[in-house]
C-alpha cells in the first residue's frame, strides 16, 4: 500500500504559546507521515508572525492575513493553498490549540483509508476527557427515532458518547468538527472548500452536510487520537456570548444549519422553538439586553436570507463595538 501524501492545516490567531506546541508536535512526525504543513495566521498581534518567520522546516508554509477573516475564512484559504501547493491525498485540519497525539499521523497513514471520503478523530482534553465541542454527530432529522432521541437527550441524543470513543470499530457519522478532520482528495472534489464567508461558527457543520449531500461518507475512528487544549474555553456555563459581535455569527449560522438539517417542512417549527429560546436568553445580558436583541434580529434575518456578505466591520458597529 502506497503511503498517502498527508498535509496538515492549522488556523491561528493570537495563541502563540499553543501554536508552538502544535507545530512542534506536527513537525516531529516523519516526512513519510506528514508531507507538508500550512499555517494560516489570522492577523495575529502577539508575535506569531515573527516567530513563524524563524521556523526553517521545509514542510512549513505560512499564510499571513492582513486582517482577521475568521476561522472559516482561514480554513478556506489554507485548504485552497495546501491543495494547490502540495497536491495532497489527504488534509488534516485543526485549530492552533489542537494537535494529534504521538503516533496518530502514522496510524492514519498505515491503515487503509480509501473506503471513506473523510475520517473524524477522537478528540479529548489534555486530561483525557472527551472534548464535547468536537464530538462527531448524527443528523437528528434523518429519522423519527433520531429526532425523538435528540429531543429527549439534547446534544447527547445526536453526538457520539464516551462509550463510542472506547470502542475500536469505525462508525459512519454525519459530521465532525474542524479539529481532527481528515479530508480526502475525493471529498474536496465532491464538496469543494468550506465557505469562508461564514466567518465563525458552524462552518464545519455546514461543510460536513455538504459532503454528505454530495455522496461522501464520513467515518469516526476512535484510534485517531487528538488533544484539544481548550478546557478553559469549554468550562464556561454562562449563556452570555462575549464579545457581543459573536452573537451575530453564531445565530446567523445556526439558522443556516437548521435549514440544512431539518428540511423545508420541519425547519419552521424548529426555528420557532429556537428563536423563542434565543429571545428569552436576552435577560442574561443585563445592560446589553437591547443590543443583544438588535444583533439577534439581524442575525436571524440574514440567516433566513442566506446573507453571508455582511462586512465584519458592520457587525462590530451593530454590536456597539
Amino acid at each position: 500500500m502506497a503511503t498517502p501524501r498527508l498535509v496538515a492545516v492549522v488556523v491561528t490567531c493570537n495563541r502563540l504559546a499553543q501554536l508552538k506546541i502544535t507545530l512542534e508536535r506536527l513537525l516531529s512526525s516523519a516526512e513519510s507521515d506528514l508531507s507538508g504543513l500550512v499555517v494560516f495566521d489570522n492577523a495575529s498581534t502577539d508575535g506569531t508572525a515573527d516567530w513563524l518567520s524563524t521556523q526553517s522546516d521545509p514542510r512549513l508554509h505560512v499564510i499571513r492575513s492582513a486582517s482577521n477573516i475568521g476561522g472559516a475564512g482561514g480554513f478556506e484559504a489554507a485548504m485552497r493553498e495546501a491543495s494547490a501547493r502540495f497536491d495532497p491525498d489527504w488534509l488534516a485540519l485543526m485549530d492552533d490549540d489542537a494537535r494529534p497525539d504521538a503516533g496518530t499521523l502514522a496510524a492514519f497513514a498505515n491503515a487503509p483509508r480509501a473506503q471513506y471520503d473523510a475520517w473524524v478523530a477522537a478528540v479529548r482534553y489534555p486530561d483525557g476527557r472527551v472534548c464535547d465541542m468536537n464530538r462527531p454527530w448524527i443528523n437528528p432529522f434523518r429519522s423519527a427515532g433520531d429526532l425523538l432521541r435528540a429531543m429527549a437527550k439534547g446534544r447527547d441524543g445526536f453526538h457520539l458518547s464516551a462509550a463510542d470513543y472506547a470502542h475500536t470499530d469505525h462508525r459512519v457519522v454525519d459530521g465532525g468538527s474542524f479539529v481532527g478532520l481528515f479530508l480526502s482528495r475525493a471529498a474536496i472534489a465532491r464538496a469543494g472548500f468550506p465557505d469562508g464567508s461564514l466567518f465563525l461558527y458552524g462552518d464545519d457543520v455546514l461543510y460536513s452536510l455538504a459532503l454528505s449531500e454530495a455522496g461522501g461518507v464520513i467515518a469516526f475512528d476512535p484510534g485517531l487520537a487528538f488533544e484539544h487544549d481548550c478546557a478553559t474555553l469549554s468550562a464556561s456555563t454562562s449563556p452570555v456570548m462575549s464579545p457581543l459581535w459573536k452573537v451575530y455569527y453564531y445565530h446567523r449560522n445556526q439558522v443556516m444549519v437548521y435549514r440544512r438539517v431539518a428540511g423545508p417542512i420541519l425547519f419552521w417549527p424548529v426555528m420557532a422553538c429556537r428563536a423563542t429560546a434565543w429571545v428569552m436568553r436576552a435577560k442574561a445580558y443585563g445592560a446589553q439586553r437591547k443590543t443583544y436583541l438588535k444583533v439577534l434580529r439581524q442575525a436571524v434575518r440574514d440567516g433566513l436570507g442566506g446573507c453571508t456578505n455582511r462586512p465584519h466591520e458592520s457587525v462590530l458597529v451593530l454590536a456597539g463595538q
